[in-house]
């Protein structure tokens, strides 16, 4: 979000060359982006990123229904603040503003983001932004989806979501031979879970 350092929060896993990949420029993936110094999002959020643009969600949106939740799981565990936790000193929601910056690297389908000892296939995912991307390694089958997909109530009716394109992002991850998944918020998740979610996505907004 930008509130805090990221930078300085995880200065102790920072011990090589960062590339800091946004899979999309909303404030909560994004926010903090500026603090690096190699940046690479999609073309289609960079004008967003630059402008610091990204969604902060001041007011209530509508959310999607319809996808049911593991058994024990709140379905908005990621917008909540937890009751136990304080707000940080000088933060004001409603005055809180998104630095921008420029990304460093233009990303598009297909292109390879290479750490060396592992290497992720940029998959677009438009639906809940216009730039919305995944990084995909075959090899294990692992795939980081930002919020494409993520065990959770998807946002689909927010300012740039896109519900035709969201449909077509869920028949795709459908076909791709997942063994897990990480997405934007909640926990991981396999196959399964996915086939569920994209079922009940594809079910509610036929």
């Amino acid at each position: 979000m930008g509130i805090a350092s990221l930078r300085e929060a995880a200065a102790d896993l920072f011990d090589k060359t960062l590339l800091a990949v946004a899979t999309h420029a909303h404030a909560d993936h994004a926010g903090g982006l500026h603090e690096f110094d190699c940046r690479l999002c999609h073309g289609a959020e960079a004008e967003a990123l630059a402008q610091g643009r990204g969604l902060l969600f001041p007011r209530p949106c509508r959310l999607q229904s319809g996808i049911p939740s593991p058994a024990g799981q709140g379905g908005l565990r990621h917008l909540r603040r937890p009751a136990h936790r304080r707000p940080r000193a000088g933060y004001r929601p409603a005055s809180h503003v998104l630095r921008g910056c420029e990304p460093t690297r233009i990303l598009a389908e297909g292109d390879v983001v290479d750490l060396g000892d592992r290497a992720f296939e940029v998959l677009h995912l438009p639906g809940h932004s216009p730039g919305s991307i995944g990084l995909w390694e075959a090899a294990t089958g692992t795939l980081f989806s930002g919020d494409a997909i993520y065990d959770g109530p998807l946002l689909d009716e927010i300012p740039g979501a896109d519900i035709a394109a969201y449909r077509a992002t869920m028949e795709r991850l459908l076909r791709l031979p997942v063994q897990v998944v990480h997405g934007g918020h909640d926990d991981s998740f396999g196959a399964e879970r996915l086939a569920e979610i994209a079922f009940a996505y594809l079910r509610r907004t036929a």
